[in-house]
């Protein structure tokens, strides 16, 4: 992530339409809050995990996120999140939006 980037975000999400860039923000809050307190990942599943140990509300919102952008727009979400939230975790985001749309963990 540039600096540039860093201080004014992604372009694909800065290019979205204001109502869209707008979810996608929230969508981007609620993401870094599951990281800070439950992770995208767990050991067993129950909770808000399900049976592939994934935290069902962090999937769901991926899910939105490619509705709305497709892959692209997944991969600066992903990149938004890393930098909100260090490396390890985005790479548990990475196991959480495993089958969504054509992501790959």
């Amino acid at each position: 992530m540039s600096i540039f980037n860093k201080i004014f975000g992604e372009p694909e999400i800065r290019a979205l339409d204001p109502q869209k860039k707008a979810e996608v923000k929230k969508m981007i809050d609620q993401l870094v809050q599951i990281g800070k307190t439950d992770d995208f990942i767990s050991l067993a599943p129950g909770g808000p995990f399900d049976h592939q140990y994934h935290h069902r509300d962090a999937k769901a919102i991926g899910r939105r996120i490619y509705e709305i952008g497709g892959i692209d727009l997944m991969f600066a979400v992903r990149q938004t999140v890393k930098y909100k939230l260090k490396d390890v975790l985005a790479e548990h985001l990475d196991h959480a939006w495993k089958g969504v749309g054509n992501w790959q963990a």
